[in-house]
């Protein structure tokens, strides 16, 4: 799958529930109705394919590999992405994602669940991670 080409063009998140699971790997498994109309993907789109595919190319690596130590343990982890739409627009979220387990407590996958940011943190958000774009060039 071909990414799109970014435009500086938000498309503001309402904050209605937009769900999305994945494996270990990050491939997705599941996406709901909310997720479909915001990403402009459609399910047989996204199922299947890396979730990366919404990865802005404003968000840091570091961003990312924060969060992948923290699932990978096990843990929840908290954070503000931009995403890429499929018509290259882009939407800020506040992700929530939790470590999906079977019924012997193994990581089978991950859920992420969206809601919208607070525009103070936003703010810092987005200074901090240009600050983290400029250290990887």
């Amino acid at each position: 799958m071909t990414r799109p080409t970014p435009i500086d063009e938000e498309v503001p998140f309402d904050g209605r529930s937009l769900i999305s699971e994945t494996d270990l790997k990050g491939n997705i498994t599941f996406v709901n109705r909310k997720f479909v109309e915001m990403t402009g993907y459609s399910k047989q789109e996204a199922v299947g394919h890396p979730h990366n595919i919404l990865r802005h190319p404003d968000m840091p690596k570091a961003a990312f590999e924060g969060m992948w130590k923290v699932i990978k343990d096990g843990k929840v982890w908290d954070g503000y992405v931009k995403n890429l739409r499929k018509d290259g627009k882009y939407y800020w979220v506040d992700v929530h994602i939790v470590p999906k387990k079977d019924e012997n407590g193994t990581i089978i996958g991950y859920i992420a669940s969206r809601k919208v940011t607070d525009p103070k943190r936003l703010g810092n958000t987005i200074i901090q991670y240009k600050r983290l774009l400029a250290e990887e060039k």
